[in-house]
């Protein structure tokens, strides 16, 4: 079973850039596939970005297309979102999570429910 920790949340201006990072312990990272997802107040659960197990394939939705890139480290255990040229809008709580997958499997999952492991969330805050 594996734990997922948060970093790198915080108040940035509009226009700025922030580096989250997801640390996982307890399993092999390599055997995950991973994404985050994001939450704003009063608004659902928001998927931003996934990447398969080895890191060939990810997905992002247009709303972040080309603004937010996920990467992962599997020696580090772990997972990475680079979100430049930030909006107001991007102001959410950010989740990793995590879903155990075969060897074989290079799929980028983008439903919460898919995920079978949750962090615990880093808030992140843009400025106007």
């Amino acid at each position: 079973q594996v734990q997922l920790v948060e970093s790198g949340g915080g108040l940035v201006q509009a226009g700025g850039s922030l580096r989250l990072s997801c640390a996982a312990s307890g399993g092999t990272f390599e055997s995950y596939a991973a994404g985050w997802f994001r939450q704003a107040p009063g608004k659902e659960r928001e998927f931003v970005a996934g990447v398969s197990r080895r890191g060939g394939n990810t997905y992002y939705p247009d709303s972040v297309k080309g603004r937010f890139t996920i990467s992962r480290d599997n020696a580090k255990n772990t997972v990475y979102l680079q979100m430049n040229s930030l909006k107001p809008e991007d102001t959410a709580v950010y989740y990793c999570a995590a879903k155990a997958v075969g060897p074989l499997n290079r799929i980028v999952h983008v439903t919460g429910n898919d995920y079978n492991y949750w962090g615990q969330g880093t808030q992140v805050t843009v400025s106007s």
